[in-house]
């Protein structure tokens, strides 16, 4: 088995096994520490930047409380914001829980988190917690344009009204035209709230210095506490589908495996590309981007693209890359961020290959394998075609005028010739005094 055939196979094993491994971690984490309270509460960590590795762990953790029976969700929030739809999708799995809820801000819930905690049934904070600061801003720092913001202020809005709260302070946070210089947000800033100020407009219940009071505060102090944890898979998820992460992964996964078309064996830049790609569909499986129709898209496009190495025509190869291509697009969330992030991995993989061709050996890797670069040399005894140079002085006829070409009777053969480029009559006698390779070369005898 070639080196690449091991690469492929290694690869299809890994991405098979990786979602088996990853539900006998999740089985094994998380056990309670304790059953013998009346009450069972779940606090689930709302942590780090919002997206969908945090959505999926959400929906995971959510879904095993309410399995489980329990009584209420604590979602502890420390997040300064991260993407608007993930934040949305969050805000509507808070929405659709019938368990009690309850956001308890350890340190920030900015932008998307702000909005996650304006969704429990009740918020409350530490003494140096801060909430809002809810702009929507783009991935280059730019204010989004005027249909996204109305479409988030108008999110924030329905996140306070659902819950009792006055709407007029979420519109602040995310709508700087809003002016409250009561609570340190003139026109043209967005409103954060101090844990005193959330408590005077009712955006908190209460302020608590740790998890005890807050359980007491609740009425939750005999109950049955379970602290839910990322599993190293959803913390590689988190890690792998972050907007920064994505193309670093596609451009060494190119380059990796450009690298391993020049050098021998299977080494470090192969496996480096190898780990890379499966980083990036295994995240993507985690975090519930990706199915299983995608690997099987992606290996269908690898095994066409090795195909067309042993089969002409390039139909296979083009087949291939596209099918590779979609599977990309396919496991992505935000089409033109993963559009960006494949053209920066080609782009990439481009540059190594022009680099590499111009000064690698290119016959230590697999080119020596589908380039011949042998060659037939005369003095080597390889001859193309048969030399009659046996014809040297023979005298014939032309059959036909010689322009300078034409034909020529040698005894009873048959011969194309060509004069030295002199205008030679039919009928006329001529000499051979030259044969090249297939060109007799002929002379009209005076």
């Amino acid at each position: 088995m070639s080196k690449y055939s091991r690469f492929f196979v290694s690869l299809i094993i890994i991405l098979t096994i990786f979602p088996i491994i990853q539900q006998t971690i999740l089985a094994e984490t998380n056990q309670s520490t304790g059953n013998n309270k009346d009450k069972l509460v779940y606090i689930i960590p709302v942590e780090k930047e919002v997206e969908r590795g945090l959505e999926a762990f959400l929906v995971r953790a959510t879904n095993e409380a309410i399995d489980e029976g329990a009584d209420h969700i604590i979602f502890e929030v420390d997040t300064p914001g991260g993407r608007v739809d993930s934040a949305g999708q969050i805000g509507k799995l808070l929405q659709e829980i019938e368990i009690p809820t309850t956001s308890f801000i350890v340190n920030e819930a900015l932008s998307a988190g702000s909005y996650i905690a304006l969704n429990s049934e009740t918020i409350y904070m530490r003494p140096n917690a801060t909430m809002g600061a809810s702009g929507v801003i783009t991935s280059d720092g730019n204010a989004a344009d005027k249909k996204a913001q109305s479409a988030w202020i108008a999110a924030m809005k329905s996140a306070a009204q659902s819950n009792g709260r006055d709407p007029q302070y979420a519109i602040a946070m995310a709508d700087d035209s809003v002016d409250l210089p009561e609570y340190g947000a003139p026109k043209g800033e967005f409103l954060t709230l101090s844990p005193n100020d959330a408590l005077e407009v009712g955006y908190t219940e209460g302020i608590v210095q740790n998890q005890t009071e807050l359980l007491a505060e609740l009425n939750l102090n005999d109950a049955t506490i379970v602290d839910m944890e990322t599993s190293i898979a959803e913390e590689i998820a988190r890690f792998v589908t972050s907007p920064v992460v994505i193309p670093i992964l596609l451009s060494v996964a190119s380059l990796g495996l450009i690298v391993e078309l020049y050098t021998p064996g299977f080494g470090i830049a192969g496996t480096m590309g190898l780990l890379s790609l499966v980083l990036f569909f295994y995240g993507h499986i985690i975090a519930g981007l990706a199915g299983m129709e995608t690997i099987v898209l992606l290996i269908s496009g690898i095994i066409l693209i090795i195909l067309e190495f042993f089969v002409p025509g390039g139909i296979l190869g083009i087949i291939g890359i596209c099918a590779v291509v979609v599977s990309l697009f396919l496991s992505g969330y935000d089409l033109s961020h993963m559009g960006i992030s494949i053209l920066i991995a080609m782009i990439v993989a481009i540059a190594a290959f022009i680099i590499l061709y111009r000064r690698a050996d290119a016959e230590k890797g697999i080119f020596q394998k589908i380039i011949l670069r042998d060659r037939t040399m005369s003095d080597e005894g390889y001859i193309s075609t048969t030399e009659r140079n046996d014809l040297i002085g023979q005298e014939g006829v032309a059959l036909t005028t010689l322009r300078p070409a034409g034909t020529a009777l040698f005894g009873e053969e048959r011969l194309d010739v060509v004069s030295e480029g002199t205008y030679i009559e039919s009928n006329k006698a001529v000499r051979v005094v030259k044969v090249e390779g297939m060109r007799i070369v002929v002379r009209e005898v005076l």
